[in-house]
């Protein structure tokens, strides 16, 4: 049996601004943004080529203050293209670090050892990594 992550809920204050960012700056997908009662909303957004989305909303998880998320990670083929995009796109990211000693640092030395960070407007803090091996073919 597979057990898939699919979802997971990221705490903002602000549902627009949040939106916002995750849609224009980082270029998630934003696969719907639904109204209910009076003052409920959900903003499902899903990073390019990722099986996993986040849930924006207010009040989604009441005990989870904004920006008390830590450690999500994304994963990249290339962490230099990755940190030049989002500084064009406007995030404060920080410059590529290498974290740890590559085991096999053939054919890229940043492979699994590349990273850089930011922070959602909330504080909400994110990593990513260089995996460059998920943006080929096995065969490459």
């Amino acid at each position: 049996m597979d057990w898939t992550l699919e979802v997971v809920i990221v705490p903002v204050t602000d549902v627009d601004r949040a939106k916002e960012f995750y849609a224009d700056r980082l270029g998630f997908v934003v696969d719907h943004d639904t109204r209910f009662g009076d003052k409920g909303r959900m903003v499902q957004l899903t990073p390019p080529g990722s099986g996993c989305s986040i849930v924006i909303g207010p009040g989604v998880v009441p005990d989870m203050p904004p920006g008390s998320l830590k450690g999500l990670q994304l994963v990249v083929a290339d962490i230099k293209r990755a940190h030049a995009e989002l500084r064009e796109r406007g995030v404060e990211v920080s410059d590529v670090q290498v974290l740890g000693e590559n085991p096999r640092p053939m054919p890229d030395p940043l492979d699994n050892v590349g990273f850089v960070f930011f922070s959602d407007p909330d504080g909400n803090q994110w990593a990513v990594q260089q995996i460059s091996s998920r943006g080929r073919p096995a065969d490459a």
